[in-house]
Order: C-alpha cells, then sequence, then structure tokens
C-alpha cells in the first residue's frame, strides 16, 4: 500500500482563501482547513480574478445582474460594466492555469468571480435568485471539465471533503499515469488500482469504465479511449460515496482472505463492518483492520487498491465518515 505523506500536487485557489487581503472590502477570507492542514501536502496556486484584471483594492463590490438574456458583472453602485473585460482576463487566466499542471481547484463561495454555484443573480427589479456561476468560475470548469473544483464552503462538509480531496489525488495518479503518454495496458493498470474506489463512489460507473477497457477497438486509438475513459471516472468520482457503498466495498475486500482468518477474527472483522454500517464507528476502523489483514496475510491484489490509502493518512479524512 503507498505511503502518500510526502506527496505534493499543485491546488488552484481563490486567493482571499490563503489570507491575502484582496477582497473588495480590504479583508480575508483565510479558510484554516485549506492553509493548517490541507496546505501541508499541496502547493497553492493563488488566483484573485478581480484584482488581477486590474481593479483595486478595496473596490466598490460588483455583482451578477441579469440584463435581457445575458449575465453582466457590474459594479453594483455605479453601474460599470466590467464583463468583457473579466471575460477577457478568464479566458487568458485560465490558458496559463492550463501549463500549471493543476491537480484541483478550490473556488469562494457566494463570489461574483469565483463562485462555483448559487451566485446570486440580481434582477433589474433588484431582487436577485441563486442561480448563478461567477464568470471566472464558469471559464474554468469549461476549460478543464475533469479538474477536481469545490467551494471552501462546501469543503466544511466532512463527506464533501473527503470526496474532494479523493478525487484531487487521484487525478495526480492519472497525471502521473499518462505524463509520457497514454497506453491502453497503463490504463488497465489505473482502472485495477481504483476499481474499489470506484466502486464506493458508483457500482454502475464502475462497471461502464470496466466495458470501456473491455471494447477498445471503438475508438480510434488509446488517446481516444483515455479521453473518454477520464471523463466517465471524473463523472463517478463526483459522486458522494454513501454508507452503503462503503459496506458493500469492505465486505467484498474482506472476501479475499475471509477464508485465511480464524473463527474469531471472522467475526470481529464482520461485527466492525456491522458497527460501521450503522454508524456506530468511522470508516477508518473497518479500514484498518482490513489493511491489518492485507499485509499480514500478503494479498497481493488488495496491496495495490487505492481505497485503503486514498490520501495522506495524516488528514484523517476518514476518521470523521
Amino acid at each position: 500500500m503507498n505511503n502518500q505523506k510526502t506527496l505534493s500536487v499543485r491546488i488552484g485557489v481563490s486567493t482571499c482563501l490563503l489570507g491575502e487581503r484582496v477582497r473588495f472590502d480590504g479583508g480575508h477570507k483565510r479558510d484554516a482547513f485549506l492553509v493548517d492542514v490541507f496546505g501541508r501536502y499541496v502547493e497553492w496556486v493563488p488566483v484573485c480574478p478581480e484584482v488581477e484584471m486590474g481593479l483595486g483594492t478595496p473596490r466598490e463590490p460588483i455583482r451578477l445582474i441579469q440584463q435581457e438574456k445575458d449575465i453582466r458583472f457590474l459594479i453594483s453602485k455605479s453601474g460599470v460594466n466590467h464583463t468583457e473585460a473579466m471575460r477577457n482576463y478568464a479566458a487568458r487566466r485560465v490558458e496559463e492555469l492550463g501549463k500549471e499542471n493543476l491537480s484541483g481547484y478550490v473556488l469562494k463561495s457566494n463570489s461574483p468571480s469565483c463562485g462555483m454555484e448559487r451566485v446570486r443573480v440580481y434582477q433589474p427589479s433588484g431582487s436577485a435568485n441563486r442561480t448563478g456561476t461567477g464568470l471566472f468560475a464558469g471559464v474554468l470548469m469549461k476549460s478543464f471539465p475533469n479538474l477536481p473544483v469545490e467551494e471552501e464552503g462546501r469543503l466544511r462538509d466532512a463527506r464533501l471533503r473527503e470526496n474532494f480531496i479523493s478525487r484531487v489525488f487521484a487525478y495526480q495518479r492519472w497525471q502521473r499515469a499518462t505524463q509520457n503518454g497514454v497506453h491502453r495496458a497503463a490504463l488497465t493498470r489505473f482502472h485495477e488500482r481504483h476499481k474499489f474506489l470506484l466502486m464506493a463512489h458508483n457500482q454502475t460507473g464502475t462497471r461502464r469504465l470496466g466495458r470501456l477497457l473491455g471494447t477498445p477497438k471503438q475508438f480510434s486509438d488509446d488517446g481516444a479511449l483515455a479521453a473518454e475513459y477520464m471523463q466517465e471516472f471524473s463523472n463517478v468520482m463526483r459522486r458522494t460515496p454513501t454508507i452503503r457503498n462503503h459496506t458493500n466495498v469492505l465486505q467484498h475486500m474482506a472476501g479475499y482472505f475471509s477464508k485465511d482468518l480464524t473463527t474469531d477474527d471472522r467475526r470481529e472483522l464482520a461485527d466492525t463492518i456491522l458497527r460501521y454500517k450503522q454508524e456506530l464507528l468511522p470508516l477508518i476502523v473497518p479500514i484498518t483492520l482490513i489493511r491489518h489483514y492485507v499485509r499480514k496475510h500478503n494479498v497481493a491484489y488488495l496491496q495495490s487498491q487505492v481505497y485503503l490509502d486514498p490520501h495522506p493518512y495524516e488528514l484523517m479524512l476518514l476518521n470523521q465518515l
């Protein structure tokens, strides 16, 4: 099993979340988890669209405003229109970010430039609905549809936080697996290593990925196969794992070495998985027990499974599930 403690991944981030005073009011939105915990394992690539496009700090607040069929990026009081300037900046900056080898991105929630979803869009009447996406965030996500992207507000939820970070490290493994070109054999190895992790996210999607790899002749070359695989892989990984799916995965893995256990050990493992299912124990408990038996009985296939070691152990993300 892999020790990922020393891995460093590059993550794009809204600059204000790192504690930099770039907000419209001259303040910041420092996020303690991102800076003090996750920051030990990643290299941040900070971006503040509003400052980088030339707006000062402090500055008048900006809103997304509906004008006929278009969404405008306007200073709320004076009505100065920065829509085209932001769109031009976003296109240029996102192209630059494509060279940064990013494995994920954390956006500032509710921001008219960086909000991922549910950003306020104001109507001519002055009322607002939460149907918008920040202008920069929209360009970013359209340009990199498979890149793991999340908002800092949603990362306060333990399941969403673990899901995002699991996606980040999976994406980095994909980058490493394909950095010297794409080959079907490498795709197959990547899929096999992630099989149980994918099953925890969505079993139907996992089967679809298996069928893709099993019918390569429908693609013009390995590059086309890899592109289709990664799109479906990302779709599956966006699905937050459920307790039911985790339970199924744990029971499936236990089947690989159950015959090698004593009756008491077999009963203890089954009881531990059941208590997790009943939400009496966190996920880390049955996973730790399975790790122990995988090492003890040298279960080669499970030793390579990312599910047992999806991200740095010290983040303790599985302790909260």
